[in-house]
């Protein structure tokens, strides 16, 4: 029995590595994060719990965005499609991973 090889445009992770990178951009440079989950009169102590969340957070999206570019600037990952699909496919889950940590954690500040 052979074994069945799923293939896929290297372009679908990479449009998701990108979109997710500007909703987390957009959440915290943007004030996005601020205004969903500090808004309504909530104090000042919030911001600052949501700008320590969002520091952890930004350690998964750099870590997302080193996979995502690694993955597209080193010629031995662009060559081998086993290394590029895991490259990939650790960088959106680096990214989903630091929308998560935004989301909890703006959830428990507010």
């Amino acid at each position: 029995m052979g074994r069945v090889q799923l293939r896929f445009s290297p372009i679908i992770p990479t449009i998701a590595s990108f979109l997710l990178a500007a909703l987390w951009g957009l959440s915290v440079f943007a004030g996005w994060g601020t205004e969903a989950f500090c808004s309504g009169g909530r104090s000042e102590v919030c911001t600052q719990r949501l700008d320590a969340v969002s520091t952890v957070s930004g350690l998964f999206a750099v870590l997302a965005a080193c996979c995502t570019a690694g993955a597209w600037l080193i010629p031995t990952t662009r060559r081998d499609s086993r290394a590029f699909t895991w490259l990939m496919g650790a960088g959106v889950a680096a990214w989903i991973a630091a929308e998560g940590v935004l989301f909890l954690g703006g959830m428990l500040a507010g």
